[in-house]
């Protein structure tokens, strides 16, 4: 049985930044890929200056954020608006299996690193661009983040209760899960198709329609004339359903009952045998239609209990459940993070050692692992200038000295 990496060989010029692109890459990154990130001193990505900071401390180097979902990549910094760092880019392309880049339409083109310069220079090239909305129509040149995407995309308007305003998701999901994950289904597709073909081949994936894709059972019900809207902590198919007030300060339980034998079991678990024989709440149909006295009652009998104790009681009850949780909580008391091992500390150049997000999945013959902690920006810009690119030590000086790197 091989324990090898499955991307081993493979390596990726990532010219993107801020969310999407980079978990796109991470997840290659952390399965072998040779990721170099190229970056900007003059305009360094974003989530670099986006908190948390490790201790409180700014810095490009120091966001948990980017830390996140940098890992196991390389960082080299080349500026692209110079003949010497678009060479070096080029060079770059040359050399590597893969493309990405998720910049508004046209933007590498006019760098001259687009699709076409890149297959000019590796026939064989596989190129991944990530707009917003397309690289064609009336829309095509409008940005946007994962907050603006979630939004026109329709996450955002589905979030909520139905008499007030969205309330979103919390985070810019669409740059967590729907765009990178699609993006990366993509790239081992296509490197699929080339060991079979030879061939390489160009992506086009808009983010937006990516991210519509997490709604299709909304859309297929507005399709056949449903009304679709917030319908805030309910579930068709469950009541009691969603969290439910604990004992102490902004403590909640989450819980479901799908199934009668799992109502049984939340009511002997509470201590209230008497909702058993109580004709409102003796079938799934019965406790959705008196919804407002279940959830009155059920919080109540939750009010007086510890969430974390209430949530492994009805789980060994069979019961669907979960105490909501601080990020301190998530880290230090969460059985299941904790049974699948994920988090990994690694030890960073300069914010010492630091929590990471294991991979979520496990491959049995060829598991991946988080390699290396994120890159400080530009730190293997001279390894591979002068390695990989085969740059003099007079060429590498020269361009530094003129800031085409850094």
């Amino acid at each position: 049985m091989t324990t090898t990496s499955p991307l081993v060989g493979i390596r990726i010029a990532d010219f993107s930044w801020v969310g999407a692109g980079p978990f796109m890459t991470k997840p290659l990154a952390d399965h072998g890929a040779e990721v170099i990130k190229v970056e900007s001193r003059t305009r360094t990505d974003v989530i670099r200056s986006m908190p948390p900071f490790r201790d409180g401390e700014a810095g490009v180097n120091r966001s948990g954020y980017f830390a996140n979902r940098n890992s196991s990549k390389k960082s080299i910094c080349l500026d692209l608006h110079t003949d010497v760092g678009r060479d070096l880019a080029l060079r770059l392309i040359a050399r590597s299996d893969i493309v990405v880049n998720n910049f508004t339409p046209g933007t590498m083109d006019r760098l001259g690193l687009g699709y076409n310069a890149a297959r000019a220079v590796r026939p064989e090239i596989i190129y991944l661009e990530m707009p917003m909305q397309g690289n064609s129509g009336p829309h095509s040149g409008f940005r946007g983040f994962g907050l603006s995407i979630g939004a026109v995309g329709g996450i955002f308007g589905l979030s909520g209760d139905p008499d007030r305003p969205p309330v979103g998701t919390g985070t810019n999901y669409p740059d967590h899960v729907p765009n990178p994950l699609h993006g990366a289904i993509a790239l081992l597709a296509a490197l699929h198709r080339r060991r079979r073909t030879g061939e390489g081949a160009y992506i086009e994936l808009a983010q937006l329609e990516s991210t519509v894709n997490a709604i299709g059972p909304s859309m297929v019900a507005a399709a056949l004339g449903r009304e679709v809207d917030r319908r805030g902590n309910t579930e068709d198919s469950a009541a009691p359903y969603g969290p439910y007030r604990c004992r102490g300060v902004d403590a909640w339980c989450t819980l479901a009952a799908y199934t009668d034998e799992q109502w049984t079991a939340l009511a002997q678990v509470l201590g209230r045998p008497d909702w058993l024989a109580d004709p409102d709440f003796s079938s799934l149909d019965a406790r959705k239609n008196s919804a407002e006295r279940l959830n009155k009652e059920v919080g109540a009998a939750t009010s007086l209990r510890d969430a974390w104790d209430l949530a492994d009681e009805l789980c060994a009850a069979g019961v669907p459940a979960a105490a909501v949780s601080t990020s301190d909580e998530l880290v230090e008391r969460d059985p299941q993070l904790r049974a699948r091992q994920h988090w990994v500390t690694l030890d960073h150049p300069e914010m010492g050692p630091s929590i990471y997000n294991n991979i979520p999945y496990r491959l049995t013959r060829t598991p991946g692992r988080l390699r290396s902690s994120a890159p400080l920006l530009g730190a293997d810009t001279e390894a591979v200038c002068t390695g990989l690119l085969e740059m003099s030590a007079a060429e590498y000086g020269d361009a530094l000295s003129a800031g085409a790197i850094g």
